[in-house]
């Protein structure tokens, strides 16, 4: 593992690494049913599952592995688990708590074999195996009743629980690194990669992690309403492997915070955008060629060291981008002044 850590972050020195896109659209394709979703094992389950993506890592295997194999095939370097919800507080809301570890081991083992295969044939181009941590469908800083700002429906150390869990089974499974993804909610980041930190200590190793926020609007800020700025000193001293952004706008919306984060990360940054606005259908226009004007012009401009997909993404915008920036160097990390970084809704550096 220490020698897979070295060699990724040697390759982030020499190319603009590729993410895969987005799990979610492709699924979509196949228009499971609440059958499709349950498989055998759990046809007679109590609830409706009719949407638990990460539970056809259990019922549809081998649909999982067909999309890692179209992603890695399109030029993705790094493939995401498919655990974005998998944790145990995502997972009751279909009262499948008690299922979480064994989705996120399973869903490591598969994405490893698929990653393993792609590598035995390229092995001059190895692949990598992102454990997929998301944000939970609770908050930790914010109240989900209007009537009660004070209220929290989640405690920082239930979330830590949760996420030294999924850690746990995601090292297990054979994952090369950690990406605590989709946060919206600093906090929660905090909560992930202190859980982060205990599974390592755990499972006696350690591996890269990457860590990505989500600008929610055109605000330029997360649901917890920190800046990018404040969002990157906040978790800063955690030294992740790479600091960057994904979902909820399109790359024309995101550039502004993607070019800001570039300015002021000390390590190497991250993006996957969506493919644009959903339309009034929820569904994402910007088709590949399209998206990939912008993705390029980041890579131009030096601001990007790993690009992907989120929402709305296909192998199609992933080979789109690839085969655009194999050519682009990566952003060099820069060399910023010594200051105390502090945040709080607002970036506060004192020198």
């Amino acid at each position: 593992m220490p020698n897979k850590s070295a060699a990724l972050k040697e390759a982030l020195k020499q190319r603009i690494l590729i993410l895969d896109g987005a799990m979610g659209t492709m699924i979509q394709e196949y228009k499971f049913e609440e059958e499709d979703y349950r498989g055998e094992r759990f046809k007679d389950w109590h609830v409706l599952v009719k949407g638990n993506n990460d539970l056809l890592s259990l019922t549809q295997p081998d649909v999982i592995a067909d999309i890692h194999r179209k992603y890695l095939a399109a030029g993705a370097d790094i493939i995401e688990t498919n655990t974005f919800n998998a944790t145990t507080i995502s997972m009751e809301d279909y009262e499948m708590g008690s299922l979480s570890r064994e989705i996120n081991l399973e869903s490591a083992k598969l994405a490893r074999k698929i990653c393993d295969e792609f590598t035995k044939k390229e092995p001059h181009k190895p692949r990598y195996v992102a454990g997929v941590l998301g944000p939970t469908s609770k908050t930790c800083s914010i109240s989900p009743d209007v009537n009660d700002p004070g209220y929290r429906n989640i405690t920082f150390d239930a979330l830590v629980e949760a996420y030294i869990e999924s850690t746990l089974a995601l090292i297990e499974g054979g994952a090369d690194l950690i990406l605590i993804e989709t946060i919206f909610d600093t906090l929660n980041a905090k909560a992930a990669s202190f859980a982060v930190e205990e599974a390592f200590e755990q499972a006696g190793i350690t591996l890269p992690v990457m860590i990505s926020g989500t600008i929610t609007d055109a605000s330029g800020r997360t649901l917890s309403g920190q800046t990018t700025e404040a969002f990157y000193n906040s978790i800063r001293h955690i030294k992740p492997i790479s600091i960057g952004l994904n979902c909820a706008l399109g790359p024309d919306l995101l550039r502004p915070y993607v070019e800001e984060l570039s300015r002021v990360c000390e390590t190497f940054t991250s993006v996957h955008p969506n493919a644009g606005l959903p339309n009034e259908f929820g569904e994402y226009d910007l088709e590949a060629d399209e998206m990939s004007v912008e993705i390029i012009d980041w890579g131009k401009e030096g601001f990007i060291n790993i690009v992907g997909g989120c929402c709305g993404t296909t192998p199609e915008h992933i080979k789109a981008f690839a085969n655009g920036l194999a050519q682009i160097k990566p952003r060099s990390l820069p060399e910023l002044d010594v200051r105390m970084r502090l945040a709080g809704l607002e970036a506060c550096n004192l020198n």
